[in-house]
């Protein structure tokens, strides 16, 4: 999802000599993933009234007035950084339209699970397709993603979340380390019994049972 690291340092080093042709490369190369994550992360009620790509625009404007600062000191690689940016745009936006919605925001998902026949989910669903989570060696690769994108649905935030950044951001493990400020094992820890409650969930669902999320 995120562009190749190598160019990117070369343009932050473009950057840190003065090259303003870097700053322009830099930031639209980072443009169409920037894209995906507020696609991913703005409420859907909200994404009715703004435009994505206005919020794409507000993350790369605040991006370039704080490039200089990041350049001098990284305390993170560089799209963890842009990523960072998208979230507080992401958090704004929501407050911003919380009085005129007429359900409040606070009571929506702010991740926006993401449709069945988007290529992640699919990769997804082909990672966890096993026969004890399919009533037939042969069901379709189109219904097990359905059936991720209902028990992403029905997931707690914190599960969802971190299955997001690893199979839809494709963040490494230790990228999302970073970014929730965790240990490495903590990460991995938190990623593997999110699978499992994912796994459970698609279970139940293929055996007629009500899914509900393991507090």
């Amino acid at each position: 999802m995120w562009p190749e690291p190598q160019k990117t340092e070369e343009l932050l080093a473009g950057v840190k000599n003065g090259d303003k042709s870097a700053v322009n490369q830099l930031m639209e190369r980072h443009r169409d993933s920037l894209r995906r994550i507020v696609q991913l992360r703005l409420d859907q009620k909200i994404q009715r009234r703004i435009d994505v790509s206005d919020v794409v625009q507000d993350v790369l404007v605040e991006a370039n007035r704080r490039l200089a600062d990041y350049v001098a000191s990284p305390q993170m690689p560089f799209h963890l950084w842009l990523r960072q940016i998208a979230q507080d745009r992401i958090i704004d936006a929501h407050r911003r339209h919380r009085g005129s919605a007429k359900r409040s925001v606070d009571r929506e998902r702010q991740l926006a699970v993401p449709a069945a026949d988007d290529r992640s989910t699919m990769d997804l669903a082909a990672q966890l397709c096993d026969r004890e989570l399919t009533p037939a060696a042969a069901v379709a690769q189109a219904e097990m993603a359905r059936c991720v994108e209902r028990a992403i649905s029905q997931l707690p935030d914190q599960d969802c979340e971190i299955i997001i950044m690893r199979h839809y951001e494709q963040l490494s493990n230790q990228e999302v380390a970073q970014a929730l400020n965790l240990t490495e094992p903590a990460a991995s820890m938190r990623y593997l019994r999110a699978i499992r409650r994912l796994k459970e969930l698609m279970a139940e669902a293929s055996s007629g049972s009500s899914p509900a999320a393991e507090e």
